[in-house]
C-alpha cells in the first residue's frame, strides 16, 4: 500500500494536487493507495518527555499524549511506500508538518544517559517521494529553504529512502493554481520509481 500524507492546510491546493497526482499515477501502475490529511487529525505538540524513546527495538515507542498519532503510526508501519508533501512557510516546512515530523521521535531510541538518539530503523527498506512548494523559484527554494531536508530526515526515521524529490516553485501566483506540465512529468516518473521492484 502506498500512503500519501498531505501536510498542507489547503485541500485542493498545490501540495494536495501533487500528492494526489502521484497516487493516481501509481494506481495506474497497479498500486493500492491511501491519502491522509494531517489537517484532519488531532496531533498534539511533542512535549519532549522522551517517554517514547526509552525502550529498545525497531517498534516505535509509545507516546503519553492521547491523540491521533498512534493510528497514523499504524498506517505508516503498514505502508510499503510513501508520498509526503508539505508547503514552505517562513523558510521551512509549515507548522502542521513540523508538528508531525517532531512526533516521529518515537522512531528513535534515546534512553536517559545516552548522549544522542539512535534511529530504530537503521536501514531504508521502503521508498518515498517528497514534495514541497513555495512562492520562490524552485532552484532558489531547494537551496534557501529547509523543507526537503526536514522531509528527508522524517522518512529516514520511518525506514524509507527518497527515490524522488519534487520542488514546485512559484506556487503562489494564483489562488487556485494548476500544476505545470513539467511537474506532471516529474510526478509520472516518480510514481514509476515507487512502483518499480
Amino acid at each position: 500500500m502506498l500512503l500519501g500524507i498531505v501536510g498542507s492546510y489547503r485541500k485542493g491546493g498545490t501540495i494536495d494536487q501533487a500528492v494526489s497526482s502521484v497516487l493516481a499515477a501509481a494506481q495506474t501502475n497497479g498500486a493500492k493507495t491511501k491519502k491522509i490529511y494531517l489537517k484532519d487529525l488531532n496531533i498534539g505538540f511533542c512535549n519532549n518527555c522522551r517517554h517514547c524513546t526509552q525502550e529498545p527495538g525497531e517498534v516505535p515507542g509509545n507516546c503519553t499524549l492521547e491523540d491521533d498519532m498512534p493510528e497514523l503510526i499504524k498506517e505508516i508501519e503498514c505502508a510499503d511506500a510513501y508520498v509526503i508533501g508539505a508547503p514552505v512557510n517562513v523558510g521551512n516546512a509549515n507548522a502542521l508538518t513540523q508538528r508531525f515530523l517532531e512526533r516521529l521521535v518515537c522512531y528513535s531510541y534515546w534512553p536517559w544517559g545516552q548522549a544522542a538518539p539512535k534511529m530504530r530503523k537503521s536501514y531504508s527498506a521502503k521508498k518515498a517521494v517528497l514534495i514541497t512548494s513555495s512562492a520562490m523559484p524552485s532552484l532558489m527554494g531547494r537551496f534557501l529553504t529547509g523543507s526537503i531536508r526536514g522531509l528527508k530526515l522524517g522518512v529516514k526515521m520511518i525506514g524509507a529512502k527518497p527515490v524522488a524529490t519534487i520542488y514546485i516553485g512559484l506556487s503562489a501566483m494564483h489562488e487556485k493554481q494548476a500544476l505545470q506540465k513539467s511537474i506532471l512529468r516529474k510526478i509520472q516518473k516518480s510514481a514509476k520509481k515507487l512502483c518499480r521492484n
